[in-house]
């Protein structure tokens, strides 16, 4: 039954719905997280990728964490001809429940900001806006990681380590994604 639920939850977020799937809070709606990464007077296109398996198996190892889907739906952020960014919801399980994070990505490839959409563990392990605003502007290596370039956050090792997973992973996605242009 958990799995159905994580499925649900997962195939959810990839059509861009997010609800909660019990009575864990919900931060935000879909539009009113993007129009938080993206203020208006910001355009904002939704755009549906699919990954080839060579493309998920790359994006996997770049980010060291594996990608389960081969759909990725992204929100590009545009002011007239400026692109501000792109941005990806990510639902994924911490502990034993689920959450879902909006992640931007700047034109330059490197994280944006990092908004937590859903959470469904106990709050008491959710880190703090201070901790997430660590991600801005940093770039997909090694040191994207807790222990190594993120600080350890006391009583939220698990949320803090998927957290970091889920970055890293959508910044793989992306950079396999930019690759792929013409």
């Amino acid at each position: 039954m958990k799995i159905v639920a994580l499925a649900l939850a997962i195939g959810m977020a990839a059509l861009g719905a997010v609800t909660p799937l019990g009575a864990a809070p919900v931060y935000g709606s879909r539009e009113e997280m993007l129009a938080r990464a993206f203020p208006p007077p910001a355009a904002i296109e939704r755009k549906t990728f699919f990954l080839t398996a060579g493309q998920r198996d790359r994006a996997s190892r770049l980010a060291a964490a594996k990608v389960e889907s081969s759909l990725v739906v992204g929100y590009v952020g545009r002011r007239g001809a400026e692109t501000l960014g792109t941005a990806y919801f990510d639902t994924h399980t911490v502990r034993t429940q689920t959450e879902t994070l909006l992640i931007t990505v700047l034109p330059d490839g490197s994280a944006g900001s990092v908004e937590v959409v859903a959470f469904h563990e106990p709050e008491d392990y959710l880190p703090r806006g201070k901790w997430l605003k660590l991600f801005e502007k940093r770039k997909l290596d090694d040191d994207l990681a807790v222990g190594r370039g993120l600080a350890h956050v006391t009583g939220a090792t698990l949320t803090t380590r998927a957290i970091a997973e889920a970055v890293r992973r959508v910044l793989a996605v992306h950079a396999v994604l930019a690759e792929a242009k013409p």
